[in-house]
């Protein structure tokens, strides 16, 4: 009879069908053909993604405000908050500038609206109208200004993420003040975070449910023959996206000494959740958790990742020159230069605070042809039956471009631990929360410290610092 070596331990690797990134992929493969075979039934199937996308939003809220409380409290440098937000507002700008500016080359080389016959009387205006929800992107004073919230149980109630992140801020900054006196209510937060990760991995189980029943709604509804009425605008988005998506590769390279192609890997349940699901708020706390396990502090996660989902939308940046230039070719606009460079200004205003506004993409571009005068307005209803095509590119680039950020901001800071970056992006060191535990505690750059304890076999309670 065979022995087992003693210092062998037993192969325990799952099964790949135990896999999220397996099941989601199966589940996108089988809500595309539901759609397809039976688009009616395919729609009725949309409150599946629904549920699972407010499930995850539940808990978003609470998330950001727990991980930023613990993450600033325990760096205890009130500074540091400040920097962190300084440099993150200031990438987010250049970056979403770069982006918009390189859209509008896109668009300019490929001119995917050339030869495409619009007749405004057959315009949806109605379908327009419900997609936006008679929702106006807020002008620069009120956007800001809509950051105070007037009642904070009001900002957790409406899942306002600025606002939650506004009054988060201030909590931690109010515990670092008060000392000692403030480590049992910190406690309690991190006790808390506890919970709402274990919550997480509960609603992660229904993940393949929420992305069939996504995209068998979105396959139902628009068809894949969307895909040959708007052909080469969806090749200029995408062959856009894929060129921008290695100048994300270079950028993370230099400025953080990230390899992308290793965190690809290392995410690509959360990228594909994301896709099939058509929203990056799906994957908002796993990936918050995985930044935090590959190294970058709580305090950056947690400042730089919900600024990021309303100033730094690199795939909304790229998608909008392109469709506005799309509809000025459409109804045979000759813009110049200094026209384009006008509309570039008034995207990059109208882009700022898009996430969370319903038909934010369209409100954008109505405001862009209000105040430009190259298109009708109604002309936007032209994109509705390539919308939600769009929705792949942008929310991948999105969320990467914020991934991006967050690594960036962390080095910056010296709030990127380099060592264990490389171990967990290399597969030397087990991501910790595919055994359903906390991220580990924060750590500066190269200190090397703060070994954290694996967490005793079948439980989900997180590891805790041995320091």
């Amino acid at each position: 009879m065979a022995v087992r070596s003693g210092n062998k331990p037993p192969d325990r690797r799952p099964r790949f069908y135990h896999s999220l990134l397996f099941q989601v992929l199966v589940a996108v493969a089988v809500g595309v053909a539901i759609g397809h075979l039976w688009p009616s039934f395919g729609e009725s199937l949309r409150p599946l993604g629904d549920g699972f996308i407010r499930l995850i939003k539940m808990l978003i809220a609470p998330l950001i405000f727990c991980v930023i409380v613990t993450g600033i409290a325990k760096v205890g440098d009130m500074g540091s908050v400040g920097r962190i937000g300084v440099k993150a507002l200031v990438y987010f700008q250049a970056v979403t500038a770069f982006a918009l500016f390189y859209g509008m080359v896109v668009a300019n080389v490929l001119r995917p609206g050339d030869g495409f016959d619009v007749d405004t009387a057959d315009l949806d205006t109605a379908a327009l109208d419900e997609a936006t929800g008679g929702e106006e992107i807020p002008g620069i004073a009120e956007f800001f200004l809509d950051v105070i919230p007037e009642s904070v149980v009001g900002a957790f109630a409406e899942n306002e993420l600025l606002q939650v992140l506004f009054f988060a801020v201030f909590t931690a900054l109010a515990l670092t003040k008060m000392g000692e006196r403030g480590k049992l209510v910190l406690d309690l937060v991190e006790r808390f975070t506890e919970v709402i990760f274990t919550c997480i991995g509960w609603i992660m189980r229904v993940a393949p449910l929420g992305a069939l029943g996504a995209m068998a709604f979105v396959i139902g509804a628009y068809g894949l023959s969307s895909l040959q009425s708007f052909g080469m605008l969806i090749f200029a988005c995408y062959a856009a996206a894929l060129v921008f998506f290695f100048v994300l590769v270079v950028i993370a390279r230099t400025l953080a000494g990230v390899n992308l192609f290793k965190f690809l890997r290392y995410t690509k349940e959360e990228f594909v959740l994301a896709v099939g699901a058509a929203s990056s708020e799906a994957v908002m706390p796993r990936i918050m958790q995985k930044l935090n396990n590959a190294g970058c502090s709580k305090a950056t996660t947690g400042l730089v990742v919900p600024t990021g989902y309303s100033f730094n939308l690199d795939g909304a940046a790229i998608y909008l020159p392109i469709a506005a230039l799309f509809l000025a070719q459409a109804f045979g606009a000759d813009l110049t230069v200094a026209d384009q460079l006008m509309m570039m200004l008034v995207l990059l205003l109208t882009s700022k605070g898009m996430a969370g506004v319903p038909g934010s993409a369209f409100l954008a571009l109505s405001a862009t042809a209000t105040a430009v005068g190259a298109f009708p307005a109604a002309g936007v209803a032209l994109l509705l039956g390539a919308d939600r095509i769009m929705d792949s590119m942008r929310v991948s680039i999105n969320l990467l471009g914020n991934c991006v950020a967050t690594f960036v901001i962390a080095r910056w800071e010296g709030q990127l631990d380099t060592e264990r970056m490389r171990a967990v992006l290399d597969r030397k060191e087990v991501p910790q929360e595919e055994a359903g535990a906390e991220p580990p505690a924060d750590r500066a750059e190269g200190t090397g410290d703060g070994e954290v304890a694996e967490p005793a076999a079948g439980t989900d309670a997180p590891p805790r610092s041995r320091d």
